[in-house]
């Protein structure tokens, strides 16, 4: 069986052959092997996003600033999935965080 890499590489592949709804499955798939699997939150809070599901789409970026507190980047990303999802003060509170880290480190 194909680690939790190995799978976000299949779902990266899927992605990229226009199939978003297939990569959200294999992503979907890896988090039930291993539930902290950072990468494969990170990319269904893109897809989902772009799939009109904001509700979902925040929560795993939530969790990816779980997983990596400390990585500015995780808190970009928050940042951008909230603003896109009109949760405009959500994304200036991830953003402030991202700084604080950066200005930390």
């Amino acid at each position: 069986m194909p680690n939790p890499d190995e799978m976000y590489d299949e779902a990266t592949r899927i992605k990229d052959s226009g199939d978003l709804e297939g990569a959200v499955a294999k992503l979907r798939e890896i988090l039930e092997a291993d539930s902290n699997h950072a990468l494969s939150h990170s990319a269904l809070a893109v897809h989902l996003q772009k799939l009109g599901q904001p509700d979902e789409a925040v929560s795993h970026a939530r969790k990816v600033t779980e997983l990596e507190p400390d990585d500015p980047f995780s808190f970009t990303q928050l940042s951008v999935i909230c603003m896109r999802c009109g949760l405009i003060q959500a994304a200036e509170d991830a953003m402030a965080q991202a700084r604080n880290i950066q200005t930390r480190g």
